[in-house]
């Protein structure tokens, strides 16, 4: 490796890091004194880590916490020192490495089959998620990997059973981590300088069947895809891209061991990867290729056309290259690649073996993502670190587009999910979506394997329901975080507007009179009503929490002794209430406004029933209470904790087949109890008109079951009836 001194034929990127590293070096130099043995020693070691990464990133903590790694594991620097010389971000990550330390894996037995000594699977596998959880910050696992390389590259002096116990623990745990992580540049050293130390005499044997050294087979795999590039610039294939680099002597090991083959039978020892933008272009650039050199008969595979069990898809074809020497091709789109890398069809899945995790599957690509900074769009460091943290052990769902395309998403996606995460303009044109050629809501929850297909309208017109969560329209918060941005750069009059309605309708939907404007604009801390419509209208407040907000404010102040849940079967005793002095006492709830916590309530005296519990503004009353008003009692709202209370609602749709289950299905799925049902079909308009009696808990639960009916595909209208 280059030293960071010489920075000849870099990336401009890579040449920017070395010189950063190179100051950060001079810095940390004068300040821990270089003429000292032991600080001249960790010195070296930091510059050695340093070589490794400034190619890989240039990130300055990244970069700052490798180099002050061993200067804090050599005690020559204070972590304040370290603060001062470089920064408080490179410090926590130096400091976090020094308590991961060293797994200290000790060698065992038996062999495992492989001519060296092995953990079993389960234990290696173990091994890994560990370093993973201990490791809070993805960041620091790149960090990791370049000590753990450096420290390798160093033993070939150590003692043979120190030499022996590091390489085993970098081939089992460190070496794969890399090869999950996608870090080729450390990977194939990880494993060739392992391989090197555990099993010396097979290293030789294969190193001696390689007749020419790395950096001839590196300047072949140059030649051809020079070579390969003029052609498939010749047939106006464009924006392919051409990559490759000769197998490494570990993994030629591994293959003629696990498929039985001799070194002249494998055709991939050099190889080269050709990516593309369609199909077509992937068929032609095959044509191409075949057209250069004559391929080897029984080495053509095509996934694409059928794709492995794990949804890999590629082009794989052998052929005798340049000084007819055999050469492997694999030919794919960027999609196809980005899901083999990421995706179920990751490359280290059927070339490591073991059960798969899908928890830790998606720990891994996160991890990876955060390693490519392309990946970060529009977010900071930290907002991107932060979400990472809170997605990293979530399982993922695989979709397919039409076009055969795997969509990786979170699990409990859904198809609006689906839409925002191919383009987020296709998300607000998403008017309807169907799963595997079947017409279904926008919240259903997909499964691995759906085929999704996307319905749009012409113009940008997303929903602001699609930003509650309980209606379980978008899983994922950076979709719902589109959705917002889109309703901020709206017009300001527009929102306002926008948002008077929503609450209005709200309100009418759950019939609710008692709580006023200003006490929702004092609810929720604005200074007017315009405020509060903009901030509905922006996406800031939505239904569910209008919904809560009129649940504190019609709350009473002080809530009575619990009542006894009340028994189903007739008379009805309304339960979940307190009557004004008296114990005892016989109630039903009216059926004329079928009150709902904790909306102010009355009884009313009547003659054999007991006490009648209306709402307060209930017209029946209001009339009974002025013809009799000493027939009037007091009643609060109990604070029985299991308690249902009856509630009759409209639903008005556009009759069709599946309407009444689908509506049904909701309702079961929100634990809903259904006392009494009718519809009737107006056959001039063909609208159906739906009456139910359902039972609620309150009006939050109400305002949930009415908002997730009206999302339903030609649903009108779904409110409480009064």
């Amino acid at each position: 490796m280059p030293s960071v001194d010489d920075a000849a034929s870099d990336t401009e990127q890579t040449a920017n890091a070395r010189r950063r590293a190179r100051e950060l070096l001079a810095k940390l130099a004068a300040t821990v004194g270089a003429d000292q043995p032991q600080a001249s020693a960790a010195l070296t070691r930091a510059q050695a880590i340093g070589d490794i990464l400034v190619s890989l990133t240039d990130d300055d903590d990244i970069l700052g916490g490798a180099l002050l790694l061993p200067l804090l594991e050599a005690e020559v620097i204070t972590p304040e020192q370290a603060i001062e010389t470089v920064s408080a971000p490179a410090n926590r990550i130096a400091t976090e490495l020094q308590r991961l330390g060293s797994l200290n894996i000790s060698i065992p037995t038996s062999t495992g089959g492989r001519g060296t000594p092995s953990l079993s699977s389960n234990q290696a596998e173990g091994l890994r998620k560990m370093l993973l959880a201990i490791v809070t910050d993805p960041r620091l696992v790149l960090v990791k990997l370049a000590a753990q390389l450096q420290q390798l590259r160093d033993s070939k002096d150590a003692p043979p059973a120190e030499r022996e116990r590091l390489a085993y623990e970098t081939r089992e745990v460190y070496a794969p981590l890399a090869n999950r992580l996608g870090v080729w540049q450390l990977k194939w050293e990880l494993e060739d300088l392992s391989f090197r130390y555990l099993d010396p005499e097979s290293y030789k044997t294969i190193a001696g069947w390689l007749a020419s050294k790395r950096i001839d087979r590196e300047r072949y795999i140059d030649e051809v895809i020079e070579v390969l590039r003029k052609e498939l610039d010749k047939a106006h294939i464009p924006h392919a891209e051409i990559a490759g680099r000769p197998k490494h002597i570990y993994s030629i090991w591994r293959k003629m061991h696990r498929k039985g083959l001799q070194f002249d039978q494998l055709y991939d020892v050099r190889a080269v990867r050709v990516l593309v933008d369609s199909i077509a272009d992937c068929y032609a650039a095959l044509g191409i290729v075949h057209g250069m050199w004559p391929y080897i008969p029984g080495e053509f595979d095509d996934y694409i056309a059928t794709p492995k069990d794990n949804l890999y898809r590629s082009l794989h074809t052998a052929v005798i290259g340049p000084g007819k020497l055999p050469l492997e091709v694999q030919i794919r789109t960027r999609e196809m690649h980005a899901h083999a890398e990421l995706g179920v069809a990751a490359h280290w899945r059927y070339k490591e073996g073991g059960k798969a995790n899908p928890a830790y599957e998606q720990k891994i690509i996160w991890l990876r993502q955060v390693l490519e900074p392309g990946e970060r769009g529009e977010e900071t460091e930290g907002e991107f670190l932060d979400r990472v943290q809170s997605e990293l052990f979530e399982d993922r769902v695989y979709a397919i587009s039409p076009r055969g395309e795997v969509v990786d998403l979170p699990r409990g996606a859904t198809p609006l999910d689906f839409a925002y995460h191919v383009h987020t303009d296709l998300g607000h044109r998403c008017r309807g979506a169907k799963v595997n050629g079947r017409m279904v809501s926008l919240n259903q929850v997909l499964q691995n394997g759906d085929q999704v297909e996307i319905i749009t309208g012409k113009q940008l017109n997303p929903s602001r329901d699609w930003l509650v969560p309980s209606l379980g329209y978008l899983a994922s918060p950076r979709n719902r975080n589109k959705v917002r941005s889109f309703f901020r750069k709206l017009d300001e009059q527009q929102n306002i507007q926008q948002g008077r309605q929503i609450l209005e309708r709200e309100l009418q939907r759950l019939a609710v009179h008692s709580v006023t404007l200003p006490e929702l604009i004092t609810e929720f801390h604005f200074d007017n009503a315009d405020q509060l419509y903009r901030a509905i209208g922006e996406g800031e407040i939505n239904v569910a929490q209008i919904s809560g907000a009129v649940q504190r404010r019609a709350r009473p102040q002080e809530l009575p002794t619990p009542i006894v849940r009340r028994p189903a079967a007739a008379p009805k005793k309304a339960s979940g209430i307190t009557i004004d002095g008296v114990d005892d006492l016989l109630s039903t709830f009216a059926g004329c406004c079928s009150p709902v916590p904790p909306e102010p309530i009355g009884g009313y005296i009547t003659l054999g029933r007991g006490v009648s519990i209306h709402r307060d503004d209930c017209a029946n009353f209001k009339r009974l209470a002025t013809a009799n008003p000493e027939r009037v009692i007091a009643v609060e709202w109990g604070s029985g904790g299991d308690r249902a209370f009856p509630v009759d609602i409209n639903v008005r749709a556009y009759d069709r087949r599946g309407l009444l289950r689908d509506v049904t299905a909701i309702l079961a799925d929100t634990k809903i109890n259904i006392h009494a049902m009718n519809t009737l079909t107006h056959e001039a308009d063909d609208i159906a008109d739906m009456n139910l009696k359902i039972t609620v808990h309150d009006l939050e639960e109400l305002s949930r079951v009415l908002a997730r009916i009206q999302g339903l595909p030609n649903v009108l209208s779904a409110r409480r009836k009064v």
